[in-house]
């Protein structure tokens, strides 16, 4: 079953907030805010984008001429869409002070449906498609949506994922001229990420799983292959309206890797992303699916990466010396035991 990139209803973004809420005690907002808080008051990056009209924006040139509203959405992301004709407002009249751009977070996501959403939808802002997530990575993506604010100093003035008071106060606190040494703005690196595909060694990375305990992703002991699971917690339940496909997809890697996981010659790790997950919420996926395999969960995004995925399922597949042999991309889940075999 190959993967296909539509109207989420409330029912489905309520079932997941309150789970969410539930089992992590935090909401968008709060999310949003502690993702947030080591960006306030610092430099926005100086990054090139592109938008999906193939139109080029140099963030960094904008800094000290106006301010930058960034808002980070998906299609599938039903307060996204609810918060639109907002957006859309704040793009409308924004005038000469102000940029407004609009950030696709590229999870799970394509630049097809985005179009097809813009023209549902009558929005005019440019798009980007974050596809490769560094632009995500360098504003500390957490939710969606999330808004960034950054001040006609070229400084990170607000983070946030609802669209209230306190977002037409940042708006309209950024506009407002700034004085003195602020004017200049320091460029804010972005660090360089190797990339990792067939025929390539993982890194020499030790993570965390959700227990504690660590995990080598490449072992000084040459046993048996490793599988690297690249999944959401949320996929089965939050996309099987919107997205009916890729949740189905994600149920079959789930069976089929439940399945397989009995054999102890294969060593397995679940890489959850971070996008609307804590640790808290990946122990409570493990537990209702009764999921074996160690969890790690990828907060900054960093793993996911590194290995090129945009779109979950996806797994990684390497040998007993840690070189990468296969990819199974989503919508290939039938085909894990067949990549085993030899290994």
């Amino acid at each position: 079953m190959k993967l296909n990139k539509a109207t989420l209803t409330t029912v489905c973004v309520s079932l997941l907030l309150t789970s969410v809420t539930a089992h992590s005690g935090a909401t968008g907002q709060q999310r949003a805010e502690a993702a947030g808080r080591t960006l306030i008051g610092s430099p926005a990056p100086r990054i090139v984008v592109k938008t999906i009209d193939g139109d080029t924006i140099d963030l960094g040139s904008l800094y000290g001429k106006k301010a930058v509203y960034l808002k980070f959405w998906a299609t599938w992301c039903t307060p996204c869409r609810e918060q639109m004709p907002h957006f859309q407002r704040a793009y409308a009249t924004a005038g000469p002070d102000l940029a407004v751009i609009a950030v696709n977070v590229g999870f799970n996501d394509s630049v097809e449906e985005v179009r097809k959403y813009r023209r549902q939808l009558g929005i005019t802002m440019p798009i980007v498609f974050d596809a490769d997530g560094q632009l995500g990575a360098a504003f500390h993506l957490r939710v969606t949506p999330q808004h960034i604010v950054i001040g006609r100093d070229g400084r990170i003035q607000y983070v946030g994922h609802l669209a209230d008071e306190r977002l037409d106060a940042a708006l309209l606190a950024a506009r407002m001229p700034e004085s003195g040494p602020t004017r200049a703005a320091k460029e804010r690196a972005v660090a360089a990420e190797a990339h990792y595909g067939v025929g390539d060694e993982v890194p020499s990375l030790t993570v965390r799983t959700v227990d504690g305990k660590p995990f080598p992703l490449r072992t000084s002991r040459p046993g048996g292959p490793t599988v690297y699971v690249f999944l959401s917690p949320w996929c089965e339940s939050y996309l099987a309206t919107t997205r009916p496909v890729v949740s189905e997809n994600c149920r079959i890697a789930r069976e089929q890797v439940t399945s397989l996981a009995a054999d102890r010659h294969v060593r397995w790790l679940g890489v959850a992303s971070g996008l609307w997950a804590t640790p808290s919420d990946l122990r409570e996926y493990r537990t209702k699916y009764r999921l074996t395999i160690p969890l790690t969960l990828d907060e900054s995004g960093a793993l996911f990466r590194q290995f090129n995925v945009a779109n979950t399922p996806t797994l990684i597949v390497a040998d007993a010396h840690g070189k990468i042999v296969q990819r199974i991309d989503s919508g290939e889940a039938d085909t894990i035991q067949h990549a085993l075999q030899g290994l």
